[in-house]
């Protein structure tokens, strides 16, 4: 078996690139920037019991690669013990060759566990469970403890605006931490207009946690705006929404505050209504985030909970969504442009989960660029089914021949999981070898200076930057 597959070089198929990744990229600290770390985990810096339980819980990437190779639920999500479900998936990673699950699996055993002297199979799966285990055991292996190997200056969580946030404030309250744990304001359940009931009880508690009656909708405005700045007040610097499409209407004065009426007294809204509610909630929290200087990322083109089945056994989030195909530019420009109708477009990224619409937000994102800030409005990391070699090297392409590559904010992990930050080393290396490859065939000069400022900027200062966090810059 070969035992060179995972080295220092890896990857890096030229001379530039090697140089570009060793002595620009390859040490900097990570801003990660968009994460679904559980914020309890790492306020309690919680321990692992085995690698199962830090590796394969909650990662849905894993359970689809099973399922495909034929591995029963059971050994996924199931009750199978937590060996048997890491059998099985070391059973599987041979045949992930060609999918970014197969390079993933083996930096994260890399690092922070030091294997690299052996490929994740059958035959190897007892002594990479022992010795994971045994680092499992230890004070470095707790999550804070990753966190620190892995170089994790800041990392920004997904929080709902009636989460208390408590673990935030534990963690900011403990003077013992050096991390920095923050948390994103994404009110996606405001959105949810669709289900009159839940809808409804996820407004009451929101009136609970802002100590606010939400009876109409200006009391829903008030309420938000409460825990916006209760999210600021801990460090939050950015809002987030997942997104099919933005919806493709203008606003309609009115129609907001008496669809809200509708809902909150136990009615259903019909399309329209229900389009002109959700409109009018993006419109006033892009307000918000543009009152407060945060970044306002959309997530859109996710086609989720495909399985009803699926669904009804094992909820949202486990390996059921694919890309979806709705059309984007309309409705995303006219939102765009009613923020900027009254000066009041905040920063933005915008993240696609569809090929096709690279180009259209790279564009989209091009056209409403003020002058302001540089790079105001971002074209967004690759994401979901597209954060691969081939989606994020298309991504780095299109952002380079439609916008500026140099003022990209770059890498995020999108995890629930702690061995996920080898993503920024998988990215990192991506774009040293493009650039590297570029200055090979003559298409860039061979400049190390620039270029490498530039790689510095993309993996690291850049993102520093954009959101304000208040950590040095790397030199």
């Amino acid at each position: 078996m070969s035992t060179s597959f995972i080295h220092d070089d890896f990857l890096l198929q030229s001379e530039p690139a090697r140089r570009l990744y060793h002595e620009c990229a390859a040490d900097l600290p990570i801003v990660d920037f968009h994460s679904h770390l559980p914020p309890g985990d790492v306020a309690t810096d919680r321990r692992f019991g085995d690698l199962a339980e830090i590796w394969l819980a909650g990662d849905h990437y894993k359970w689809r690669a099973m399922r495909a190779n034929g591995v029963a639920e059971r050994f996924c999500t199931g009750d199978a013990a937590p060996y048997d479900k890491f059998l099985h998936w070391a059973a599987t990673v041979p045949r992930c060759l060609g999918n970014p699950l197969y390079h993933w699996t083996h930096l994260e055993l890399w690092r922070p566990f030091g294997i690299r002297d052996r490929l994740l199979g059958p035959d190897t799966a007892a002594s990479v469970w022992q010795e994971c285990n045994a680092r499992l055991a230890t004070p470095e292996f707790s999550a804070r403890g990753i966190l620190r190997q892995m170089r994790v200056e800041v990392v920004c969580t997904t929080d709902d605006p009636t989460d208390d946030l408590a673990a935030h404030r534990a963690l900011r309250d403990d003077s013992g931490v050096d991390l920095r744990m923050l948390p994103t304001f994404r009110p996606d359940r405001a959105m949810a207009v669709d289900r009159p009931e839940p809808w409804n009880a996820w407004i009451d508690r929101l009136g609970v946690v802002s100590g606010v009656s939400v009876r109409d909708y200006d009391d829903l405005r008030t309420a938000l705006e409460r825990r916006h700045d209760a999210f600021h007040a801990l460090g939050c610097r950015a809002s987030d929404h997942g997104l099919e499409s933005i919806p493709d209407a203008e606003l309609v004065p009115g129609a907001a505050e008496r669809a809200f009426a509708t809902l909150r007294g136990g009615g259903a809204l019909d399309p329209a209504a229900a389009v002109q509610l959700q409109v009018a909630i993006l419109h006033d929290c892009g307000l918000l985030d543009a009152r407060r200087g945060w970044v306002q990322q959309l997530h859109l083109g996710a086609q989720r909970n495909n399985r009803a089945r699926m669904l009804a056994a094992l909820g949202p989030d486990t390996g059921f969504d694919s890309i979806g195909d709705w059309p984007q530019a309309r409705g995303l420009a006219r939102f765009l442009d009613r923020l900027d109708r009254v000066d009041a477009l905040p920063k933005t990224i915008l993240y696609n989960n569809n090929p096709r619409d690279n180009a259209v937000l790279a564009t989209m994102a091009g056209t409403f660029q003020d002058g302001s800030v540089p790079g105001k409005l971002q074209f967004g990391a690759a994401w979901w089914h597209l954060d691969t070699w081939d989606g994020m090297t298309r991504q780095l392409r299109d952002l380079s021949s439609m916008g500026l590559l140099s003022r990209f904010v770059g890498m995020l992990t999108d995890s629930r999981s702690f061995l996920s930050f080898p993503r920024h080393d998988y990215f990192r290396r991506l774009l040293c070898d493009l650039l590297g490859r570029d200055v090979v065939r003559g298409a860039l000069p061979d400049d190390h200076a620039l270029l490498g400022e530039l790689v510095r900027d993309v993996c690291h200062g850049n993102a520093v930057r954009y959101f304000g966090f208040d950590v040095e810059e790397a030199a």
